[in-house]
């Protein structure tokens, strides 16, 4: 079969398809046939930097997430044919991932997929829409009253989060530091907060905030909150990874809460509550960019230069 293989930091110019053996199932792990998978900004991370970290088990095939068909498993509730995706836990780091064309997968990492969108489709949904509902949900407990704002609201993750929010009943800002991508926003009906300089307009507040830029406008997320707001951390975008010299007593105001979404621990049951609720509202992932497989190196660049929306790959067949 066809794989990308890193071996350590490897440039956008370098990466290929190898010849990799098709792995085999066996007890506890489940060969899937891969259909499509979506690309994240974490894998851009790994092939720059991150591949020389000793956690990673290298070489690695990337790829954090991918919707297939069970080729072959000796579980029960797996059989052959059965669509199902997969995501994180390991994925693409501890274990061979996605960019390739046939993975054996942890069973517990499985997950049955029922949906009515095609393919290109479903490959935009288990790692963006998995984080968006966590971070929404269970960290932010959003519910149809609330003004949420989403800062990096124009990454494909932001994206997500305002169709699941707007679907909800919530009121929604995004905030862009890019004039030219302020109609993602307004498109989707939500109100849009220009926000070139990392710093909210005096005199706005809102009650949840989903914080994607990271580190570097954490502070300032937290200056905005109603009492009793919540600020949820979920993304890095601003290239930030650390608060240093963070006092959360003098930081935090006094009746507000911070957060974090941590999206390694998937279930069947959130897939499916995810799934349903696409369904019941019409929600159309935001594709930017769809590529083949044998046109990865094409896929990686886009990555590296930007698009609006999620990149999907899809396998050749």
């Amino acid at each position: 079969m066809k794989a990308v293989i890193l071996r350590d930091i490897t440039n956008s110019d370098d990466i290929l398809l190898e010849e990799l053996e098709i792995p085999k199932a066996r007890k506890g792990w489940v060969l899937v046939k891969i259909l499509a998978f979506g690309m994240n900004h974490s894998e851009l991370v790994l092939r720059i930097s991150e591949i020389r970290a000793d956690y990673i088990n290298k070489p690695i095939v990337p790829g954090i997430e991918c919707v297939g068909i069970v080729e072959e498993s000796f579980d029960n509730g797996f059989e052959k044919g059965d669509l199902v995706c997969s995501l994180m836990g390991g994925l693409g780091r501890n274990y061979n991932g996605s960019y390739e064309e046939y993975a054996i997968l942890p069973v517990q990492k499985v997950f049955h997929v029922s949906s009515n969108l095609d393919i290109e489709q479903l490959a935009a949904i288990p790692e963006t829409f998995f984080t968006a509902w966590g971070s929404l949900f269970e960290c932010l407990n959003l519910q149809p009253s609330d003004i949420l704002l989403i800062r990096g609201a124009t990454s494909a993750l932001g994206y997500a989060a305002m169709q699941i929010a707007k679907a909800l009943g919530c009121k929604v800002y995004g905030t862009t530091h890019k004039r030219e991508k302020m109609h993602l926003i307004t498109d989707l009906g939500c109100e849009t907060l220009f926000d070139p300089a990392n710093k909210l307009p005096d005199g706005f507040y809102a009650n949840k905030i989903l914080e994607l830029i990271g580190p570097r406008t954490i502070r300032n997320s937290l200056g905005h909150l109603y009492r009793g707001g919540i600020v949820c951390n979920t993304g890095i975008l601003g290239g930030e990874y650390y608060l240093n010299g963070f006092d959360p007593i003098k930081e935090i105001p006094n009746g507000c809460y911070l957060t974090g979404f941590f999206s390694n621990y998937p279930t069947q049951e959130t897939i499916d509550k995810i799934f349903a609720f696409i369904d019941e509202h019409g929600i159309m992932p935001f594709i930017g960019a769809s590529f083949k497989f044998s046109d990865i190196k094409q896929a990686v660049k886009a990555q590296e230069k930007g698009v609006d929306g999620k990149i999907v790959v899809v396998m050749d067949r």
